[in-house]
């Protein structure tokens, strides 16, 4: 059964997911990106290698993303396409990646479970 809730709220969550990623990554934040990753995540670049939640996970603990850190300034902007019961899509573009992201709503919120990105 589905579960209504104003088309704002799901926007604020689903951005707030996105931004546990991307800032996560960025400020070396294991436990942000431990939380916006789904466990079945499957995260692919041009070279189509499958990243998992754990490997991005380890990597962000490691702070590997804080290499890559634009620093101050960040520009991270996050557009919503689409909302539909338990799915959504959205596209990120910042000033080191540009991603297409599905995200799928569990009981623990919303969670990054597919993720295509290119370099920017």
């Amino acid at each position: 059964m589905a579960v209504a809730v104003k088309p704002d709220v799901e926007h604020a969550a689903i951005v707030a997911t996105v931004l546990d990623y991307f800032e996560g990554w960025f400020d070396g934040d294991a436990g942000r990106m431990e939380r916006a990753l789904h466990p079945e995540l499957a995260k692919r670049g041009p070279g189509l290698r499958t990243v998992t939640k754990d490997e991005m996970v380890t990597w962000t603990a490691a702070g590997e993303g804080k290499a890559k850190d634009p620093g101050r300034g960040r520009r991270i902007d996050v557009s919503v396409v689409d909302v539909h019961e338990e799915i959504a899509s959205a596209v990120v573009d910042s000033d080191v990646y540009r991603e297409y992201l599905h995200l799928v709503r569990t009981d623990d919120g919303w969670r990054i479970v597919n993720a295509l990105w290119h370099s920017t």
